[in-house]
């Protein structure tokens, strides 16, 4: 189809060198990734607080438990929501939730807000906007829809790029769903392959208010700068907003790099003066309380053992933090650390393959085999996707060889029969251990989308709790067991063939999907 062709003038100048700070062990001892928190808040958690979730059934049920008993807030931010039974089902609990709070004495307390992408959202007849437009009509007071529409995507070009390929310029692809104090970060879209067959990635944080409070005003400032579904299925912006797409282009970008970077900014300077209090409490209480005194006061609040970082890269808008403390892992990761990075789209950047390839790690990287690949049976063009990515998966694997790298550096494929793969993150091994103190996880799939197109979020887990940490190697041998070792044989099977067009193709589009 000549829709490719329109994709070919919008290839966009190399990644920008970036400097990151220094990866050095932190003065106060307490773990050695506290530089992160020179960019973004740090919060300090007990790990009693975190539940790491293994499967696509667990992570819909606690959905919906989640939603049915949120009294204050429900902050949901996805790509999409499906338009299936499963789906119905969320919004019927949202509905049944929303009714109980006008039911209550008083004012209604509970809000909903849903923050998705506008072009995935529109798509098709029956969608994400005709299934929330029931709750707008019916609570038009409690519940908020924004609809995130990427500056890129203007004038003659979004005339042109039909529907579907329209999406491959740029979208909002955080997911985070938040019920009151209670987080759940992921890679899953709130879709039925997500809910049933889909193996995606899942962290629960349980009764964290200054988390939920940090992403629910982060989507509050996105939702500021997106598109408001409305009653009637239109769309508006908030009153003295830039649009996206017909307003300059410039001026809107610049609000919406105020708006995320004073959410990031603002709570980066209270949790500073958070830590800053609680130490100096701390002081003196082991100075002035007797000693039982001050173990009582240790034992009503316990000292944290884990540490959340969220990080944010939204590039349209001149914001790269993902992106910087990514390749800072990457490049600091000392010789024989072991970093296993994960993603259901093998499509790394040229940066994160340099530092694979030229650091000291050893590395196990986990993708999707064809067949497991989200793409696999598509219709048209969109069905040639997973050969691209075997072909883009095959160039890096010639790379490592030609390197010498084989045994630093292993490929291997997820396959499972019925199912599809879209785990992304990594879990980091410091040397020496049998279990990771660090992982990612959220939206990001580390490819040149996540880096430069997309609005992404994940979190950095950082954590000294051998339960924990125990926890995330469980997580990490689960997937990696459905998984066998990419050799050179694995590209000479039948199902690994490449046509010619589209080895011709692929380093034309690979920055698109």
């Amino acid at each position: 189809r000549s829709s490719w062709l329109l994709l070919a003038p919008l290839l966009t100048p190399p990644v920008p060198v970036i400097t990151a700070p220094p990866c050095s062990l932190c003065p106060e001892g307490a773990h050695r990734f506290q530089w992160i928190r020179n960019l973004v808040p740090e919060f300090g958690i007990s790990s009693s607080h975190v539940k790491v979730l293994s499967s696509p059934a667990e992570f819909y049920e606690l959905l919906k438990v989640q939603i049915k008993t949120a009294r204050q807030r429900v902050v949901m931010a996805s790509l999409y929501l499906g338009t299936g039974l499963l789906e119905q089902e969320l919004v019927d609990c949202l509905e049944e939730t929303l009714e109980k709070s006008l039911e209550a004495e008083g004012t209604p307390s509970l809000r909903v807000s849903i923050l998705l992408d506008y072009t995935r959202g529109s798509r098709g007849r029956k969608n994400s906007r005709t299934m929330l437009i029931p709750l707008l009509q019916r609570f038009p007071q409690q519940v908020r829809v924004s609809l995130f529409h990427t500056p890129n995507l203007r004038g003659l070009l979004r005339l042109l790029i039909p529907e579907r390929f329209n999406e491959t310029i740029g979208l909002q692809h955080i997911k985070v769903y938040l019920f009151d104090d209670d987080v759940i970060l992921s890679g899953a879209n709130l879709s039925d392959l997500y809910f049933t067959n889909r193996q995606d990635r899942y962290v629960l944080l349980q009764d964290s208010p200054e988390i939920a409070d940090f992403f629910t005003e982060l989507v509050d400032a996105i939702g500021d700068v997106s598109l408001q579904l409305q009653q009637d299925d239109t769309v508006q912006m908030m009153e003295g907003m830039v649009h996206p797409y017909q307003g300059d282009k410039m001026a809107y970008c610049e609000t919406a790099n105020q708006r995320v970077m004073e959410v990031i900014n603002s709570a980066r300077t209270r949790q500073e003066l958070l830590h800053a209090k609680t130490f100096h409490s701390s002081q003196q209480g082991s100075s002035l309380l007797p000693q039982e005194d001050s173990q009582a006061s240790r034992e009503l609040k316990p000292e944290p053992d884990t540490w959340i970082y969220p990080l944010i890269q939204m590039k349209p808008f001149g914001i790269q933090i993902d992106e910087m403390v990514t390749e800072t892992l990457l490049t600091e990761a000392e010789r024989d650390a072991r970093i296993y990075l994960t993603t259901g789209y093998f499509n790394l950047t040229q940066a994160y393959m340099d530092l694979i390839l030229g650091t000291r790690a050893e590395y196990r990287i986990l993708l999707a085999s064809p067949e497991v690949n989200g793409f696999f049976g598509a219709k048209g063009v969109a069905g040639a996707i997973p050969a691209a990515y075997v072909y883009i998966e095959h160039q890096f694997f010639s790379e490592v060889c030609y390197l010498h790298q084989q045994e630093r550096v292993k490929l291997q494929e997820y396959s499972r029969a019925g199912w599809t793969f879209h785990a992304k993150g990594l879990w980091l091994y410091l040397a020496g251990s049998d279990f990771p103190c660090l992982t990612l996880i959220g939206s990001p799939n580390f490819g040149y989308r996540s880096v430069h197109r997309d609005l992404e979020a994940q979190v950095a887990i950082v954590t000294e709790s051998r339960a924990l940490q125990q926890q995330l190697h469980q997580e990490q041998e689960q997937l990696y067991l459905c998984s066998s070792v990419v050799s050179s044989s694995t590209f000479e099977q039948p199902n690994r063939y490449v046509k010619l067009w589209v080895k011709l193709v692929t380093p034309l589009i690979k920055n698109f999907f």
